[in-house]
C-alpha cells in the first residue's frame, strides 16, 4: 500500500506519540539512596545556627550554611535542645571573637552515624559536613570515635537523672518504676535504637525491675508498638509529654530536665520522683571532646573551656542539668 506524502507526517507523529506514552507510562527508576545520615521531618528545630548578632536561622537554610558561616560545629545528645540556645549564647558572650556557633541536636546514635558517612541527608538534600564538638550520653560512642582515630580526649561536663512523667494530678495513681508493668495504663518509652536514654540507662532500670522483656515484647524498634500498651519513640523522648498532653499516654520515662521543660512550657504533666537506684542520677553523665582535625580547633578549645567554667555549669544548671565536678571536668584520653 502506497503511503501519500500527506499521511506519511501524520503517521510518523503517532508514533512519536505511542513512544512517548509507553515511556512516561514505563516504571521510573528509584531514587539513589543517600550515602549519607537521613534526617527524620520535621526537625528544624534540631538544626539551627546561632550568628552573633542574635539572629537564629533554622532547618535547611541553617544546613545550607553551616559549612560557610559556623565559625564552630556542635552536635549533641538531643536532650539538651531546650537549654542550647541560653549555653550559646553565654558561650558567645564570654568569647565574642569565635562568633557563630552551629548547633544539631539529634540522638547521640544518629549524630554517631553521620560523622562516620560524612554528613546529612535532609528533605531530600545532601550535606556533607562533620562537627568539631560531638557530644553523648555514654561513652561508649566517644570509644566507637577512638577506634576510627576521629577522637582522643574527653571530659564529663553535665549529668541528669530519670523520672517518670504522668499527666497532672496522676489520675492513674502512678508511683513508681513498677507500675509500669501494669495493664491498665498506656505507656511511652523512648525507643531502644537510637535514643541513649532507653540504650544506655531506662533499658537497665527496667531490666532491674523485670519488666523490660515485658513492656518490649521482645522488641527492639522505633516508631512502635511492641506490646498493646507501650508504644516506642519515634525520634525523641520529648515526644511523651506531647503524648500526655493528647490524651494518649499516661506515663513515660524521661530525663529530669525534660520534665522541668516540659512545665516551664506549660504542659499539664507532673514528675514521678525516683530513688537513685531508678533515677541512676549517680550514673548519668554528659561525655564531649573534639573530633580530630576539626577546623575550628581554636574555637573548639575555647568551648570546652566554657563549659569547665562557671558560667558554663550555671548556664545548665538553669534547666535542671547537675553540675560536674572538679574531676569530671578535666581532660582525659578515652580509655
Amino acid at each position: 500500500m502506497r503511503i501519500s506524502n500527506f499521511a506519511l507526517p501524520a503517521l510518523i507523529a503517532l508514533g512519536l506519540l505511542a513512544s512517548q506514552a509507553r515511556a512516561e507510562d514505563a516504571p521510573k527508576p528509584a531514587a539513589a539512596a543517600s550515602a549519607f545520615e537521613v534526617v527524620p521531618p520535621k526537625k528544624d528545630n534540631d538544626l539551627r545556627i546561632f550568628y552573633a548578632d542574635g539572629k537564629v536561622v533554622k532547618g535547611v537554610p541553617a544546613l545550607e550554611k553551616m559549612n560557610s558561616d559556623a565559625k564552630l560545629t556542635l552536635w549533641l545528645a538531643g536532650n539538651q535542645f531546650f537549654a542550647m540556645e541560653d549555653v550559646i549564647h553565654a558561650f558567645q558572650k564570654t568569647h565574642p571573637e569565635v562568633g557563630n556557633v552551629a548547633l544539631i541536636t539529634l540522638p547521640p546514635g544518629i549524630l554517631l552515624k553521620a560523622i562516620n558517612k560524612g554528613g546529612w541527608n535532609y528533605e531530600g538534600k545532601d550535606y556533607a559536613m562533620q562537627p568539631d564538638i560531638y557530644a553523648s550520653v555514654d561513652l561508649g560512642h566517644l570509644k566507637a570515635l577512638k577506634a576510627k582515630g576521629k577522637m582522643e580526649h574527653y571530659m564529663i561536663y553535665t549529668h541528669n537523672a530519670l523520672n517518670l512523667v504522668v499527666a497532672k494530678g496522676n489520675p492513674k495513681k502512678i508511683k513508681g518504676i513498677d507500675d509500669l508493668g501494669r495493664t491498665d495504663i498506656k505507656i511511652m518509652l523512648p525507643n531502644p535504637i537510637d535514643e541513649g536514654i532507653m540504650t544506655f540507662y531506662a533499658k537497665k532500670v527496667l531490666q532491674n525491675h523485670k519488666l523490660w522483656d515485658k513492656v518490649s515484647g521482645g522488641k527492639e524498634c522505633k516508631a512502635c508498638d511492641p506490646t498493646p500498651n507501650v508504644h516506642f519513640t519515634v525520634v525523641h523522648h520529648r515526644e511523651i509529654p506531647d503524648g500526655l498532653m493528647a490524651g494518649t499516654v499516661d506515663a513515660g520515662i524521661v530525663w529530669a530536665t525534660e520534665t522541668k521543660n516540659a512545665l516551664k512550657e506549660g504542659h499539664a504533666v507532673e514528675a514521678i520522683p525516683l530513688p537513685a537506684e531508678d533515677s541512676l542520677i549517680n550514673e548519668v553523665s554528659y561525655a564531649i571532646g573534639t573530633l580530630t582535625g576539626n577546623p575550628h580547633q581554636a574555637a573548639a578549645g575555647k568551648y570546652l573551656g566554657f563549659l569547665q567554667s562557671s558560667q558554663g555549669q550555671d548556664a545548665y544548671a538553669k534547666f535542671g542539668f547537675v553540675n560536674a565536678s572538679k574531676t569530671d571536668l578535666e581532660s582525659k584520653p578515652i580509655p
